[in-house]
């Protein structure tokens, strides 16, 4: 299965495991809850989709790769007890409590989450003292004699042998008790992610070409060569963090991260002619509609790969613009959620509006603490929390009636929504200049599809089309992808690609 199958797998065990009766007992007794062994390959993205899973369903995480332990970390430390039996007192061995299970009490405590994942990555990679340990805690839930919490679900991960020499094989009677999801790379599932957490467009226009460079592990006379999804996330961030900087990056730095040669040098060599592209075509300049008939005439003229680059070029400018308008909404929207709260309530206008500023501030906090905070909710709490300071300061300011306070509060809002609309109204009109540039460059042929295709499936994209009309696009998404001429063009694109 791919990595968003097993996310959907994870999420609905979690709901069934954690599903109780009406004595407030898990329906599915723990005995009864398997844990979940996810077996992939490394850098496919197993970690995280469980960081994702119990943000998203509110519960606990504690996660460890289990090869950075020794057995005494994992059982606990041996200790001499005193124990009286038939009237004899004598000493026995028993053990401190497990790193790994204080860790589960010290998240409730910390989070005050009582239910959670307990996620144990590279268990089979264990060493030998530690292997039967693992055995013990997937058939048995427990470190030593040490019992997981109820309400935690345990969920491992491995890697197959072909992707570590250190692999030990689980015997029938563990898998007997474990439900393996077995996970593939999948380029289609990961560009969905990718568009969502802004990797950068050139590996992304890059993968569109040469989508068999996506995930490859080969060893050969040279060694071990890889690329894997987790090293072009990563390349991603430094990649952006070097234009950030006004910094170039070369083959050296993309091949610290693309650990195959030959693809680290194609696609250096594409990230050279991809920025050329930008400043050739001048993307800015077609994006507000002042394209140069040169542009025109070098993109009629250009080749498949070129094309495609430039969709590519398009489509990140845009995808700016529209990140800016989204954002723009979210604080609208938060902030005209609250000042409807208050004029729905009762009493002092003034300190109303003030607590209702600090109960959404506690509630963050509680979610922060909870560790439910994505880097995009605290990015979003951070817009939202600065334009609520604005507008609580105007109230206070304003004077103790309820109708001047809705005053001040209007006239508070007013560039908050102001700049919303700039927002929403440059985006749309550098979209417009997009489709002018597309439409005398290539009509509505294949390029057309692709640019269509990826405005309808990017997170801020397809969100800002759902608030904002625009004719154009669904003019397109009809005649191209509602329509036999969709079959036709991909042809298209995928003879194109075999003979780039």
């Amino acid at each position: 299965m791919n990595i968003q199958r097993a996310k959907q797998e994870i999420a609905r065990t979690l709901r069934a495991y954690l599903e109780k009766d009406e004595l407030g007992r898990y329906r599915i007794p723990p005995l009864r809850q398997r844990p979940l062994l996810l077996m992939g390959p490394p850098g496919v993205g197993k970690t995280q989709i469980m960081e994702q899973v119990a943000r998203e369903c509110g519960v606990g995480l504690v996660a460890y790769t289990i090869t950075h332990h020794t057995r005494q970390s994992a059982v606990g430390l041996p200790m001499i007890a005193a124990r009286t039996w038939d009237g004899v007192e004598r000493t026995v061995t028993e053990y401190t409590m497990s790193e790994i299970i204080a860790s589960v009490y010290q998240c409730m405590e910390d989070t005050g989450l009582r239910e959670g994942i307990l996620f144990i990555d590279e268990i089979n990679c264990v060493s030998e003292t530690l292997a039967p340990t693992m055995l013990q805690f997937l058939q048995g839930k427990t470190f030593g004699n040490q019992p997981v919490p109820e309400g935690w679900v345990i969920a491992a991960a491995g890697n197959p042998p072909e992707y570590n020499k250190s692999v030990r094989e689980f015997d029938v009677v563990t898998l007997d008790r474990v439900r393996r999801l077995d996970i593939q790379p999948d380029l289609a599932v990961w560009k969905a992610y990718a568009r969502e957490n802004g990797v950068h467009s050139a590996i992304l226009s890059y993968l569109e070409l040469r989508p068999e460079h996506f995930y490859k592990v080969t060893q050969d006379v040279d060694g071990l060569q890889f690329v894997t999804a987790r090293g072009w996330e990563d390349l991603s961030q430094m990649l952006l963090a070097c234009e950030r900087l006004g910094e170039a990056a070369d083959e050296e730095l993309v091949a610290q991260y693309l650990q195959h040669p030959q693809i680290a040098a194609d696609f250096a060599a594409y990230l050279d002619l991809y920025r050329k592209y930008g400043d050739d075509y001048g993307v800015e300049e077609i994006l507000a509609g002042r394209p140069s008939p040169e542009a025109w005439q070098r993109a009629q003229a250009a080749g498949f790969d070129e094309r495609l680059s430039l969709v590519g070029l398009l489509l990140s400018g845009l995808s700016v613009r529209f990140a800016a308008a989204m954002r723009a909404d979210e604080t609208a929207a938060d902030c005209f959620a609250v000042v409807t709260d208050w004029r729905q309530g009762e009493g002092d206008p003034i300190a109303r509006f003030v607590s209702l500023v600090q109960a959404r501030a506690d509630e963050l906090a509680a979610r922060r603490k909870a560790r439910l905070l994505s880097r995009a909710d605290e990015a979003r709490a951070a817009r939202t929390g600065k334009a609520l300071a604005e507008l609580e300061a105007a109230a206070q300011s304003a004077p103790d009636t309820e109708a001047d306070v809705l005053a001040a509060l209007r006239a508070a809002f007013a560039p908050v929504r102001e700049t919303r609309q700039q927002a929403a109204d440059a985006a749309l009109q550098s979209l417009e200049a997009a489709f002018d540039f597309l439409e005398q460059a290539f009509g509505s042929g294949q390029e057309m599809l692709v640019f269509v295709t990826e405005l309808g499936l990017a997170g801020d994209s397809a969100a800002f089309l759902q608030q904002n009309d625009c004719a154009r696009y669904y003019k397109y998404s009809e005649e191209l992808l509602l329509s036999g001429r969709t079959a036709r063009i991909l042809r298209e694109i995928a003879a194109d690609r075999q003979r780039s």
